[in-house]
């Protein structure tokens, strides 16, 4: 994450299905549950959710399904349209944007990318990432030498002219995401996107994945059900429960502080020492002794220091300077189980 700007602010959104959804949320009383919408033969497909997204953000968004992560994001990009509340795009309110403005805000700010890879199958590799290009009118030339570019960005470079059902589900996976960078999108919707991909082929996709953030550094909202998937790619995950956020914040946190109990359940057999680094139980007013440990450092990786070092407070660095100590009890504790 580089900076604290909302790109995306979403506030106290609603999205309601059925028969007059406006009518009955303005006059739903406000303790009613999911479950009681549903008797009323409605479905809360997002229940007051407020959310920001910040410039350079990886944001996770994830639940069961059914829980609403889908929904959410169809309408950050206004492919639902909200029942009440406001989503807010670089301060632009989508919700009263017109038809065209929107399809423009669209095609110059966002990309999506999907868990199907909704390839054309007669086209080429090439052909197929150019495509939105040439939906925006450019010309042959520019929109070939942007596709050619993002092919060779995603490790595609040599099967420009492969067709589709030549290329393997990762290849094909790749395809979609560089069709979807091809148009240079400032917000990047990813739903799923890894999640028909066997075992080896997704851990492959997430490292790609992770090398392209580090060199693009899109805003970018991605969809999943897959708690380690999430750790490993998130800046802050927001677990959802039928339709509202259940609790949003950094990986560590989340872990090492669940606010309900369906987070808890969520997060009970993710090992917290694989997930919580040493920055987050250092003591900024502390000081210890001796040589630091880095502050972006796992407990895990930590694991042979803390069972052999003496010292009840170990420095923590930020890579600078001291930012503290953590108190070596707090890492066995998360190391091996709080006795």
């Amino acid at each position: 994450m580089t900076e604290a700007t909302p790109v995306i602010n979403c506030r106290n959104v609603w999205k309601m299905f059925g028969n007059e959804p406006e009518k009955y949320l303005s006059q739903m009383p406000k303790d009613h549950t999911f479950e009681a919408i549903r008797n009323d033969g409605y479905i809360a497909g997002v229940r007051d959710v407020s959310i920001e997204v910040a410039r350079g953000e990886m944001l996770v968004i994830m639940g069961l399904s059914g829980s609403g992560k889908s929904t959410l994001v169809r309408c950050f990009s206004r492919l639902h349209e909200i029942t009440a509340g406001t989503i807010e795009v670089d301060g632009v309110d989508i919700g009263k944007l017109s038809e065209k403005e929107l399809i423009e805000l669209r095609r110059n700010k966002m990309g999506m990318v999907f868990q199907s890879f909704g390839l054309l199958p007669h086209r080429t590799v090439l052909e197929n990432v150019a495509f939105p290009l040439e939906m925006r009118g450019q010309d042959k030339i520019t929109r070939r030498e942007r596709a050619l570019e993002v092919i060779k960005l995603v490790g595609l470079e040599g099967r420009e002219d492969y067709f589709p059902r030549e290329l393997s589900g990762g290849q094909q996976q790749r395809v979609g995401i560089a069709r979807s960078l091809a148009i240079e999108p400032d917000i990047w919707f990813l739903d799923e996107p890894f999640s028909a991909l066997d075992p080896l082929i997704r851990r492959e996709m997430q490292d790609e994945f992770l090398r392209l953030q580090e060199m693009l550094g899109k805003t970018i909202v991605f969809i999943t059900h897959d708690f380690d998937e999430a750790l490993r790619l998130a800046d802050r995950i927001a677990i959802m429960k039928d339709g509202a956020v259940e609790q949003c914040d950094t990986p560590d946190q989340i872990v090492l502080n669940p606010a309900t109990e369906y987070v808890r359940k969520f997060t009970e057999e993710i090992e917290k020492a694989r997930v919580i680094n040493a920055h987050v139980l250092a003591d900024t007013s502390a000081k210890g002794e001796g040589e630091s440990v880095d502050g972006n450092a796992s407990i895990q990786s930590l694991a042979r220091l803390l069972i052999n070092d003496k010292r009840d407070m170990i420095p923590v660095s930020d890579g600078e300077a001291i930012i503290g100590a953590m108190k070596r009890k707090d890492g066995l504790d998360i190391l091996l189980g709080a006795s």
